[in-house]
């Protein structure tokens, strides 16, 4: 009994002076340490997961690519789709016009001014914009000039359109072409 209180007491002490208690799992075998083929197994296995992962990511990207290459090509194909079906009745119109035998000169101008109503909506909804610049200034980014004309108007006015202009969407498709004015000579 003695040994035990000099144990007992030998562990105070070592607790006391700050030492750790010594632990009973230390004298346990430490655990398994895996083998190198097992290691390189694992690596592999890891490897080719990150190779299928990667195929894969390739392969749907490749597919987006070809998607959206497939509907830029359609977008550019049936731009004109919408378009063209407001055009269709604008034709009709004119077709049928020109099929009527026994049509008066007033009957055919009431049917090109309502196919001429017909176009002009189609271009309104496509925001195609006319340029009758008549009276305004000389901007050659929407006017084509063809001639100087002397005028009373002030220089560089427009003052005669011999060809309407028009634009889409703020883009000039075609110019206006223009007279403009220049000062009369003095005599």
């Amino acid at each position: 009994m003695q040994d035990q209180n000099e144990t007992a007491a030998a562990r105070q002490t070592q607790s006391a002076a700050g030492d750790p208690p010594a632990n009973p799992a230390a004298n346990d075998p430490a655990p398994p340490v895996p083998s190198l083929e097992e290691l390189l197994e694992k690596a592999e296995t890891a490897a080719q997961e990150h190779r299928d992962a990667w195929l894969r990511a390739k392969a749907d990207a490749d597919n987006i690519r070809k998607r959206a290459q497939s509907d830029l090509a359609n977008a550019h194909k049936y731009a004109l789709e919408n378009f063209s079906a407001e055009l269709i009745p604008v034709r009709d119109s004119l077709e049928a016009a020109l099929a009527s035998q026994n049509a008066t000169p007033a009957a055919l101008r009431s049917g090109v001014e309502l196919t001429l109503k017909q176009l002009m909506l189609a271009f309104e909804k496509f925001s195609i914009r006319e340029i009758n610049p008549l009276g305004e200034k000389f901007d050659p980014h929407k006017h084509q000039s063809i001639n100087l004309v002397e005028s009373d108007a002030e220089p560089n006015t427009v003052v005669g359109v011999l060809q309407k202009g028009y634009s889409l969407n703020d883009r000039i498709l075609r110019p206006a072409l223009v007279s403009i004015a220049k000062p009369k000579a003095s005599a």
